[in-house]
């Protein structure tokens, strides 16, 4: 770590400086991007007691590749990963730079995978969208972490946790999902309303007495947890960035939820904030 801090390193803050937050945001619809409604606003103030960060590196539901891969090149594009969605969000950009000398800093630091340095990405929806609001200016470095779709839930979790030195490097780490993510099963008439299924509920309440009980292997083996966890991650990729979240906290740190809310029948908002204490 020692030749990582004085190569990679050498302007950002040293092992004696304060351990940055990390974040689980729920990112729902692309349309949070250009709206300014509770969400949002949960986003903007989830981070006004936050030193400015060094860099932000974002785990995304939204980038999933073969291995794992972190984004490396100096202008990362932004892009718009979806569709039929007003000209409005597509005319959005987000030039945050990026930070290749960070990123081969954290590919030294993840040993147990052969991670790639990929120049071909940029910023994904369930990146910008989210960081646009919190830090409007684009002026730090933003680099995203791929998803390894054939790695295991806890595969991912124990990935993760090897990033915990980027927390006392002034790195502020956000991962970028929903707890709840059902897009088969969306009331679309309702979508705009804070409304849940049933089985949505349950599982979100599941979820959330887990979250802050500290039960992680409980959340690492959701398969077994019932319909209302098979009904809510059908998929695991927006889940899956809650694990890097909860992978990095300490015994000793401080964890609140905040924006929590099912939208649509079957979208859960909820967002999670880790803080040393």
């Amino acid at each position: 770590m020692k030749i990582l801090d004085e190569l990679l390193w050498p302007n950002k803050p040293g092992p004696g400086a304060g351990k940055m937050p990390v974040l689980f945001l729920g990112h729902g619809s692309p349309l949070n991007a250009v709206e300014d409604n509770e969400f949002s606003s949960g986003w903007r103030d989830a981070i006004k007691n936050i030193e400015k960060p060094s860099a932000i590196l974002c785990i995304s539901a939204h980038w999933e590749t073969r291995g794992t891969h972190i984004t490396a090149m100096e202008k990362p594009r932004t892009i718009h990963d979806f569709g039929g969605f007003p000209e409005e969000l597509y005319n959005v950009q987000y030039p945050a730079p990026g930070d290749p000398l960070l990123a081969k800093a954290i590919q030294g630091i993840l040993s147990g995978t052969d991670a790639g340095l990929d120049e071909k990405w940029g910023l994904d929806h369930g990146c910008w969208s989210v960081v646009k609001h919190m830090y409007p200016e684009a002026d730090i470095p933003v680099l995203q972490l791929s998803l390894d779709y054939y790695a295991d839930a806890r595969r991912h979790y124990e990935l993760a946790a090897e990033l915990a030195v980027l927390r006392k490097k002034g790195v502020l780490i956000i991962g970028s999902g929903n707890m709840v993510h059902n897009l088969g099963m969306v009331a679309w008439q309702r979508l705009n309303e804070t409304y849940g299924f049933d089985w949505a509920l349950e599982a979100g309440e599941k979820m959330k007495k887990y979250i802050l009980s500290g039960s992680h292997d409980q959340l690492i083996n959701y398969t077994t947890l019932g319909k209302s966890f098979d009904l809510a991650i059908p998929t695991p990729e927006h889940y899956l960035p809650m694990l890097y979240v909860l992978a990095l906290q300490d015994k000793n740190d401080r964890i609140t939820l905040f924006n929590d809310k099912t939208v649509g029948g079957s979208i859960s908002m909820t967002c999670i904030r880790i803080d040393s204490v």
